[in-house]
């Protein structure tokens, strides 16, 4: 069958508008250059002119420097045609990508939004007061079984009122120890004596080494 009808030609990817941009501004690009030349061709009949006598000649040239001006408007005109064209598919493959990502955003936050719905499923509001209660028993049990371990054995057992009384005379022992009287006292106590210990039994004026009686006179060695 395919060797009497034959086979249909694969159709052709649809047309990109970044492949279609590039080959505008590929276009525009050799119009540019043509423009160029035909700027330094239409330099070069001016300078010409600016030498020449008005005559026959000088028309020639005139003719020509008016045919390649005239070329040069045409290709002037497909330039910014081609500019305006590739502006506008540049404008409109602008806005195709903005809405390509505003789908691709609005398909991930849909994924999202699914996932959350499942963990939610997941979850047990129930189950999380539940553990709570749990923990809290646990953690009253833990401090019994602190106060258990911190339990204090074999202490006597003391009368709350004797406690009290040896806590008030203990409060008068400290306001004794807090008097300071005695330093009065001691301020009243007589001063360090300023002679050598002995000295006052000797008698004024006499001879040194002669100890003196209560009533100043010489004692008499034995």
């Amino acid at each position: 069958m395919n060797r009497l009808f034959g086979t249909g030609k694969p159709k052709a990817p649809p047309p990109n508008l970044t492949d279609v941009i590039s080959n505008v501004d590929s276009r525009g690009e050799s119009i540019e250059k043509k423009i160029s030349k035909l700027d330094e061709e239409l330099n070069k009949y001016k300078d010409q002119m600016k030498k020449m006598r008005d005559g026959p000649a000088k028309n020639a040239i005139k003719q020509k420097a008016l045919r390649v001006l005239k070329q040069k408007r045409m290709y002037e005109s497909q330039r910014d045609n081609l500019s305006q064209q590739s502006f506008n598919m540049e404008q409109a493959n602008f806005s195709l990508q903005t809405l390509k990502d505003t789908k691709s955003t609005l398909d991930a936050m849909k994924v999202g939004v699914k996932d959350m719905k499942k963990a939610y499923k997941q979850v047990d509001i129930n189950q999380i007061e539940d553990v709570q209660d749990e923990l809290a028993d646990y953690l009253d049990q833990a401090n019994d079984v602190q106060e258990a371990l911190s339990r204090s054995y074999g202490m006597p057992e003391i009368d709350e009122d004797d406690l009290e009384a040896e806590l008030a005379a203990l409060g008068d022992e400290l306001a004794l120890d807090e008097d300071t009287s005695y330093l009065d006292q001691a301020a009243k106590a007589p001063g360090v004596p300023s002679r050598e210990p002995g000295a006052e039994s000797y008698a004024p004026g006499a001879p040194q080494g002669i100890q003196v009686d209560e009533f100043g006179l010489p004692q008499i060695t034995r």
